[in-house]
């Protein structure tokens, strides 16, 4: 009997070692925070994205999204992957433009206003955004844009100066820049808030594209969007480089080509988003407007001063990202 025992407990270690090896051991899986819900088209992309690194592994690497700050918030998310509790996550890259003023350069009004400037822009500026990530251990995989930003208020503005007063919403120090040369006053707002924060006055006008709009119902509360195409910022999104090195060589392949393909379709789907979420305004009610000449020249002359002001900032790194885009 005892001889039967011990057999019988050998044979359930020698098969827990076997699943081990053999099954779920095999099985790498990585936490992927992002900063916005199930609907928008960024996570929708990063979703994609992890089904086709699982297909192409097999199912070994399995990349489990947490969406709209569920796991950590915007703010915590890049400082989360470096420090490895969690391998991969997405953030808005100008939010860094505190710690590096390479990481707004998309983020200049008026300095590049359509999807082909903001891929020269980009093209200019990846490699330095890359050296940035790799010297805090994080490996840049793939960026896609935003549509292009407009100004959402509860009425008609014809002028910049019709903006003086306004609590602004900012989402990262370039939006503070603008509200603040614009005579508005800057108030930090997650998009989850924004109902809630023009429902009780915290804000009263902000600076986004036509998808944030959109997905967060304006309409609810906002009546006027003022279609300026100021800038195409960008969102990155990244991987802790030890969990990326510690992968077989297959499934980094299998990583960086699943990147590539949602880098594409992430650039395409930001163009559809223009259209359909711009629509999807207008059909709620939203009145939407193309710039006045008075609106486009105040801004214009924002954009010239935060142009200037960057450049001073980002010194011989930034002059070479400007003169590499304008070439």
């Amino acid at each position: 009997m005892k001889y039967l025992a011990k057999s019988a407990v050998l044979a359930a270690a020698i098969g827990f070692s076997s699943a081990l090896t053999g099954g779920a051991w095999a099985e790498t899986k990585w936490d992927m925070p992002v900063p916005y819900g199930d609907t928008n088209f960024h996570t929708q992309n990063i979703a994609q994205f992890a089904d086709d690194v699982k297909a192409a592994t097999n199912g070994e690497l399995v990349i489990t999204v947490h969406s709209n700050g569920s796991l950590f918030k915007h703010p915590d998310i890049k400082n989360a992957v470096r420090q490895g509790l969690a391998q991969i996550g997405e953030i808005l890259g100008s939010r860094l433009s505190n710690e590096d003023p390479i990481y707004e350069a998309d983020s200049i009004p008026f300095l590049a206003t359509s999807y082909d400037d903001a891929k020269k822009l980009y093209a200019a500026s990846k490699d330095a955004l890359a050296k940035k990530l790799d010297g805090q251990g994080l490996q840049l995989l793939f960026s896609v844009p935003w549509p292009p930003q407009g100004i959402y208020t509860k009425k008609e503005i014809s002028k910049v100066e019709d903006l003086k007063g306004l609590k602004m919403r900012a989402y990262n120090a370039a939006t503070e820049r603008l509200a603040q040369l614009a005579g508005s006053l800057p108030t930090q707002v997650e998009v989850p808030d924004l109902p809630t924060a023009f429902a009780t006055g915290r804000v009263e006008a902000m600076v986004t594209s036509p998808s944030t709009g959109a997905n967060s119902k304006v309409w609810d509360f906002l009546s006027h969007y003022s279609d300026a195409q100021a800038w195409l910022p960008r969102n990155m999104v990244f991987v802790n480089k030890a969990a990326f090195q510690a992968l077989p060589e297959d499934q980094q392949k299998a990583v960086l080509e699943a990147a590539a393909t949602a880098e594409t379709r992430g650039w395409e789907a930001s163009v559809k988003e223009t259209e359909e979420k711009t629509q999807e305004l207008k059909d709620n009610g939203i009145t939407v407007t193309t710039p006045t000449p008075e609106l486009k020249e105040g801004l214009a002359k924002i954009g010239a001063t935060m142009a200037e002001e960057w450049a001073a900032k980002a010194g011989d790194e930034g002059k070479a990202v400007l003169d590499a885009y304008k070439n």
